[in-house]
């Protein structure tokens, strides 16, 4: 996808607005809890000060749902970005009225304002056309850096673009790099790993990738809809009996494409859900009842690593188990350190998933982290993402 980026247009003296993805975690004092994404979009801001626009940021935070509440409001991402920036940024109270207007008028070259949440109007999300224009009468330029929220239509995110040349940050650019380019000219063997609870969640994304990939692994909840499908008990996992067909459907589509689809042969269960359940590991074919499925099996996780050391590019998406339990974080620590280790392109997908490795500690060590959830779901699906799409083309 060869777009525009902030480099192919002049942006001196001009006032820039940048859809950023702030939509950080925080905690009942509203401290900001993991303050990623606000970094992933410093390089953009950085780029454009140096080169002096006037940069006029904008995202959403949580779901207002039109209403202004307070603890929505993004003075925690103002406070945090003049710490990371060595440099003020004023927050507007509103999105499109006085005060984003007062502070936008006659900003100098260098300057930054956020303006509040703009999900505090309801014409955000019903993507509205006068409420586009007139967020877009407070800039020049329009940049999209917000890969997080690419795929949804709404005015900041793709609405604006209608008024105002539309090119993409650095943050979107190094993802339509990395993942356009590993699932349209991927270095073989080509490995995708989904977890995840649900198959219903992952459908268009495993038959998206059955097309691509010489292997896919399942992980997570999904693995026990496939177990029941070939006639097995499942305990209390979670198990959509309503996608039986589906999930054999799935598995036939992949002997049909020469595609080796790996399921877990050993799975750890647990009594019930909570971090200090008894727990032990079982074979797949022997899933007791009243007892639920939380990780794959130590077995597994050697048959699985096994066949990453072969790989050369490796797409993950949906965490192995359920991770935030330490007992059952085991499969996904364990592929997580794995693909540390391998050379390969490595690429992870998904907020949870970016969470595991984060707490596996080996980000750092991977090809890309995404910093999309739905979106980079959509984008391996094959979906055109209205975010992108509304950006002019090289």
């Amino acid at each position: 996808m060869n777009k525009k980026t902030v480099r192919d247009i002049d942006v001196k003296g001009k006032k820039v607005l940048v859809r950023c993805d702030f939509n950080v975690p925080q905690d009942e004092n509203l401290e900001i809890t993991d303050n990623r994404r606000i970094v992933a979009a410093l390089d953009t801001i950085k780029y454009l000060i140096e080169n002096n626009a006037k940069v006029i940021l904008c995202s959403h935070l949580g779901r207002p749902k039109g209403e202004v509440k307070k603890e929505f409001s993004l003075l925690p991402v103002a406070k945090e970005l003049t710490r990371l920036l060595g440099k003020e940024v004023k927050l507007a109270d509103d999105v499109i009225g006085d005060s984003a207007k007062n502070l936008t008028e006659n900003m100098k070259e260098g300057e930054i304002v956020l303006l509040e949440n703009v999900r505090f109007d309801k014409r955000e999300e019903e993507n509205d056309d006068e409420f586009s224009k007139e967020l877009a009468s407070l800039a020049e330029i329009y940049v999209n850096d917000a890969f997080g929220t690419a795929h949804r239509a709404h005015a900041s995110t793709a609405g604006v673009a209608k008024y105002l040349p539309a090119v993409s940050g650095f943050l979107i650019e190094k993802e339509l790099n990395f993942m356009g380019k590993a699932l349209e000219n991927p270095e073989r063997p080509f490995v995708a790993i989904l977890g995840g609870k649900k198959v219903s969640d992952k459908i268009g994304v495993i038959d998206a990738l059955l097309e691509k990939v010489d292997t896919l692994m399942i992980g997570g909840g999904m693995a026990y809809t496939f177990f029941k499908s070939m006639g097995y008990n499942v305990g209390d996992s979670i198990c959509e009996l309503d996608k039986l067909d589906l999930a054999t459907s799935l598995m036939e589509k992949a002997k049909q494409k020469g595609v080796k689809l790996m399921l877990p042969v050993d799975t750890k269960v647990g009594k019930e859900f909570s971090k200090d359940t008894e727990s032990k590991i079982v074979k797949y074919t022997e899933i007791p009842d009243g007892w639920e499925g939380f990780d794959i099996g130590t077995e597994t996780i050697e048959m699985y690593k096994k066949e990453l050391e072969k790989a050369k590019t490796v797409i993950w998406n949906g965490p192995i188990g359920l991770f935030e339990f330490d007992q059952f974080a085991v499969g996904t620590n364990e592929i997580a350190k794995k693909l540390a280790e391998i050379d390969a392109v490595t690429i992870v997908g998904g907020g949870d998933c970016a969470a595991a490795v984060e707490k596996a500690g080996v980000a750092d060590k991977l090809t890309h982290v995404s910093t999309g959830g739905g979106a980079s779901l959509e984008f391996l699906e094959g979906k055109k993402l209205p975010g992108i799409e509304c950006l002019q083309d090289k």
